[in-house]
């Protein structure tokens, strides 16, 4: 299993970033693809969750209305938009995948044994 981020950067508050993941190594129609972030000093936490097969998505209260996540099944590729950025959203951003994990918990680490390595984001003017 193989997931690989990229699309990171340095940007200014209020501009956008998409963020890809890249998968390979299982069975992207039924795998939860999920994205975590985790600034410096500061637990590794929840952004953002879509479910391949039936397209449902999932959001922290922090980026609700501003971060947008989708999917290319044909490029195995999940996508994380990122608008209105904020210096709070600097973070190492990771994609993390399960075939198994049930909704409750999705927002939760420990559910998800398959990691990109990550992709730095930096929001400041």
């Amino acid at each position: 299993v193989q997931l690989a981020e990229s699309g990171g950067g340095l940007v200014q508050p209020g501009e956008s970033l998409t963020l890809s993941c890249e998968a390979s190594g299982f069975t992207f129609s039924r795998a939860t693809v999920t994205w975590f972030r985790q600034s410096p000093g500061k637990e590794r936490e929840f952004v953002s969750a879509i479910r391949s097969s039936s397209g449902y998505t999932y959001y922290a209260d922090s980026v609700k209305g501003r971060f947008t996540v989708s999917r290319d099944s044909a490029k195995r590729t999940v996508y994380l938009q990122m608008n209105s950025l904020k210096p709070e959203d600097t973070a190492v951003y990771y994609c993390a995948a399960s075939t198994t994990v049930i909704v409750s918990s999705i927002s939760f680490q420990w559910a998800y044994n398959n990691w990109g390595q990550g992709t730095q984001v930096t929001v400041s003017s």
